[in-house]
């Protein structure tokens, strides 16, 4: 059956709905990602916005297609490897190497482990909401995925992505900044969300007629 939160726990988070204890630094994984996208050094989160622009402009304004960029760019890269490559020892310079962060073991070993371990909490709470053990989330997400629907219908997808990633590089330090403000428009949305929930659980739920419930013979 659908579950709905007892009203007690919704006052509850409606009064903390991103419990405050924990900051947004922390839910966001108080690692490097956190710093740039809550803009702790700037010149680091501008130069990422500035890439991301032109990565949009190239692909959505100029229509680059991908694999003639690719190799514009590798063209470039082995032409002027070459060049330094060859007048180093000129000037008793050192040729250029590849860094080690670039190709270090470690680090794919860490981001395939941190894939895996976003995925594994993720599918089960997706698997949840899709069995419908809590009806209000699965409204939600079945809201969210036609209203997605409806923006990637009229945009590109790279379009879209950008998107996604202003919103994630602008809407987390302006929440930081702007907290108390914030929490009130959410704890006000929630509370007529969970009120318009209540409504149509007791007047088009409730009225679905059921079946016996079939006990197993052993």
């Amino acid at each position: 059956m659908p579950h709905f939160s007892r009203d007690s726990d919704s006052d509850q988070h409606a009064r903390t709905p991103f419990h405050r204890h924990n900051s947004v630094h922390k839910l966001l994984g108080g690692g490097k990602v956190a710093d740039i996208l809550l803009w702790k050094n700037r010149n680091l989160s501008a130069g990422v916005l500035a890439g991301a622009t032109l990565i949009w402009f190239l692909f959505d304004v100029v229509e680059y297609n991908i694999i003639p960029l690719l190799c514009q760019i590798a063209i470039i890269s082995m032409i002027v490897i070459f060049i330094w490559s060859n007048v180093a020892p000129l000037f008793d310079r050192a040729p250029p190497r590849i860094p080690e962060v670039i190709i270090s073991e470690h680090a794919f070993k860490e981001t395939a482990l941190a894939i895996h371990h976003k995925l594994v909490h993720i599918v089960p709470v997706l698997y949840d909401i899709a069995c419908g053990k809590d009806l209000k989330k699965f409204l939600l997400v079945v809201g969210f995925l036609l209203v997605l629907s409806a923006i990637g219908s009229s945009c590109s997808f790279t379009s879209l992505l950008y998107i996604g990633f202003m919103c994630a590089h602008t809407l987390p330090v302006l929440h930081q900044r702007y907290e108390t403000e914030v929490d009130h428009l959410v704890a006000r949305g929630s509370e007529d969300i969970k009120k318009f929930y209540k409504k149509v659980d007791s007047n088009l739920f409730n009225k679905i007629p059921r079946g016996p419930v079939k006990t197993k013979v052993k």
